[in-house]
């Protein structure tokens, strides 16, 4: 059997093709009607394609489409509805889209694109649906995902059919998926969770349960939705774990809680390890979904109020780096480098210079450098530190915002918190603490006095900020521009 997503996904319609595949509220479909729906949309592509957009809402007929462009050996490049006109455009462009298949719902933000709309497809109004007999390859492209760049354009990290077929396998070695598995499709699709959450289930026979918008907006409706459909694993980002670690109970039916995308504090889940088994996960997309593991139930948090990242998943090997490329021993900090299956093909595009971070070594492997900073633990996991790039500098002095952050975890009346750094007028750094209390009242005095038993009085934010919550981009990171921002001095 070939290495290719469409390999192993026709390989489980083979043996489950009366089993449920994907669940929504108001219907389900089975592997054998999945794979005739992609097979469907499929027919209807033109002969020779490479490259598709989709920009569809989260139902059956978005799994099937990507399915679809896969059998025909292409690579889909997709991105929410929701997102600006202006990023779906820089995303196509630089992409070279054949063409973007879509809603009627959707087309208003896709003015000079060629357009091909899923109901259409379906229906057969387009063309008439023909078999496709496409040959699909291990090392062909499979998706495009795009992150955040540092010069403020997003950058697509193009993974292969293999880099996925490996994170299959990785994933069901250890998470080891049943019959009666259901994973919850919580995330954007431009986020690698969402490969996880779809193709780690669903190549491994497992189904997926897909909620509305609405279900998704609110904690305990989200919840509602997980219980009515026997929902056992979710996948997300830590601030959806701590979200539900508020709750008196989740449903019954979760057996596993994986956290990825940020760091996972132990006030995070303290309250889930008694209710299913919870993950910690650290992986850049540029290495395909996750790079390492940790099982936090009996695990132990570090002492900056986190969990390690853990140990490599299989297929995988990583190396803690000092600044000329020397292998560091337990203790001593170094960078991130990933190995194995899952690092990708790099960067699309004019990206030269990004894509130094992919290393050639001389056996032949390719070594991502992560530019996250972490050392190796004694018991031989991984503790993840920061990124190399989030030290300021306050009166001459190398400030660590996340160090800020992680002490202001530990501080009694807080519940949440982001820290963030700013330059005033004279091109001097400060940082502002955004708190979310523990409590109705909170008071800076003694946040600061707690503050001061660890940190030295320059590394104490200047300003404190109280929020409600911390709000969430569409990636459920912490979204940055929607914080206030408290000026010192100068002009509006």
């Amino acid at each position: 059997m070939k290495d290719t997503i469409y390999a192993l996904f026709q390989n489980v319609v083979a043996n489950n093709k009366h089993k449920t595949a994907i669940v929504e509220n108001n219907r389900t479909m089975t592997f054998g009607e999945l794979s005739n729906l992609a097979s469907i949309i499929a027919g209807t592509f033109p002969e020779k394609i490479s490259s598709i957009g989709i920009v569809m809402s989260h139902r059956a007929e978005m799994i099937a489409a990507m399915l679809a462009v896969l059998k025909c050996g292409a690579r889909y490049v997709p991105a929410e509805p929701s997102f600006p006109t202006g990023r779906i455009h820089y995303m196509m462009d630089e992409a070279k889209v054949d063409f973007i298949l879509t809603e009627r719902g959707c087309t208003d933000k896709l003015n000079g694109f060629p357009l091909r709309l899923a109901e259409c497809e379906i229906c057969g109004l387009d063309a008439p649906a023909t078999k496709r007999t496409d040959e699909q390859s291990p090392e062909q492209p499979a998706y495009v995902l795009y992150t955040s760049g540092t010069t403020g354009r997003p950058k697509g990290v193009c993974i292969t059919n293999r880099n996925v077929c490996h994170y299959v396998r990785a994933f069901n070695d250890e998470f080891h998926l049943n019959g009666e598995d259901i994973m919850l499709q919580y995330s954007v699709c431009t986020f690698d969770i969402f490969v996880e959450e779809v193709f780690a289930s669903l190549l491994n026979g497992a189904a997926i349960a897909i909620p509305s918008e609405e279900d998704k907006a609110d904690i305990h409706s989200l919840m509602k939705f997980v219980e009515k459909h026997h929902v056992t694993m979710i996948s997300g980002f830590p601030y959806l774990l701590a979200e539900m670690n508020h709750l008196p109970k989740i449903p019954s039916s979760l057996r596993l809680l994986i956290s990825g995308g940020d760091v996972l504090r132990g006030v995070y889940v303290d309250h889930l390890l008694e209710q299913a088994d919870v993950y910690n996960t650290y992986g850049p997309s540029e290495t395909t979904v996750c790079a390492s593991y940790y099982h936090c139930n009996g695990g132990t948090v570090l002492a900056d109020g986190t969990y390690p990242i853990g140990l490599p998943v299989k297929g995988s090997t990583i190396r803690i780096l000092d600044a000329n490329g020397k292998e560091l021993p337990a203790g001593e900090t170094g960078e991130i480098c990933i190995c194995g299956g899952g690092v990708s093909l790099g960067y699309i595009g004019n990206r030269k210079e990004e894509n130094k971070a992919f290393e050639a070594l001389p056996d032949g492997n390719i070594m991502y450098r992560s530019g996250d900073l972490g050392y190796f633990l004694p018991d031989g996991n991984i503790a993840f530190l920061h990124r190399k790039d989030t030290q300021i500098m306050i009166y001459g002095k190398r400030v660590e915002v996340s160090e800020v952050e992680s002490r202001l975890y530990q501080c009694k009346s807080v519940q949440q918190a982001i820290v963030r750094a700013f330059t005033d007028e004279n091109g001097l750094s400060y940082m502002t603490a955004y708190v979310v209390p523990a409590h109705q009242t909170i008071k800076v005095s003694a946040v600061k006095k707690e503050l001061s038993e660890n940190l030295t009085s320059f590394m104490i934010p200047e300003f404190f900020v109280k929020m409600p919550f911390i709000p969430l981009n569409t990636n459920g990171k912490p979204d940055m521009t929607k914080l206030p921002v408290v000026m010192k001095a100068g002009d509006f």
